[in-house]
């Protein structure tokens, strides 16, 4: 990957998109699925690699029916960040990281990742970098929250999601209703209202159709 940062490559994709993905030469894969949701058959195509099966539901609060990231979770993701970084041949690796339409669970998680390989990097770039990964990124903000406090990042984790939010609301405003209607406005409320400045100074984009965070992510 041209311009990466990290020592490895790195693919974020959904669950429809991981047959595409058979011949990226993928050597380990974060695999983030809802608790009852069944494992993808495209991974008998992806040769031998290593896996580690998450299973939460795409939301940032305590819902009822619903099982929420856990703390458990995160120190599962960033242990296998660490296993990645220790097995790296000198041909570098390549981690894919998925959950259902590869928006939400699984940007958070390659930023936690990515904080934890490069513990000198702003949590800009690092967030920036998940951004140009995944345009339509939108970071669950349940999973960034517990990762910052884990990696001791002191909120600038945080505070780069919230970037995140700004941008794709000023792009996607009607975003911002999905959303609170869904259980996630606290990411909306982070945002604060320079997306509004933007769009209105007319930085919304052409691009063909919104993160589907509260959709098929759940």
């Amino acid at each position: 990957m041209t311009g990466r940062i990290a020592p490895f490559g790195i693919t974020i994709c959904g669950i429809e998109e991981l047959t595409e993905h058979c011949v990226a030469g993928v050597s380990h894969v974060l695999s983030i699925l809802d608790p009852a949701w069944p494992v993808p058959e495209a991974f008998g195509g992806l040769g031998e690699h290593r896996r580690l099966e998450l299973r939460f539901h795409d939301v940032i609060e305590d819902m009822p029916g619903l099982a929420p990231p856990r703390p458990e979770h995160v120190a599962e993701l960033l242990a296998f960040g660490r296993d990645l970084l220790g097995e790296l041949h000198p041909a570098g690796g390549h981690l894919l990281v998925h959950c259902h339409a590869g928006v939400s669970r699984s940007t958070a998680a390659t930023a936690l990742i990515l904080a934890q390989a490069l513990p000198d990097l702003p949590a800009g770039q690092i967030l920036g970098e998940v951004l140009r990964i995944r345009p339509r990124a939108w970071p669950n903000l349940r999973i960034i929250e517990l990762g910052d406090a884990m990696l001791g990042r002191g909120g600038e984790l945080i505070a780069a999601a919230a970037g995140i939010y700004r941008r794709q609301l000023a792009i996607w405003p009607d975003l911002a209703e999905q959303m609170s209607l869904g259980g996630r406005g606290r990411e909306v409320v982070i945002a604060g209202g320079a997306w509004q400045e933007a769009m209105a100074a007319g930085s919304r984009s052409a691009a063909a159709s919104p993160p589907s965070v509260g959709r098929e992510e759940r």
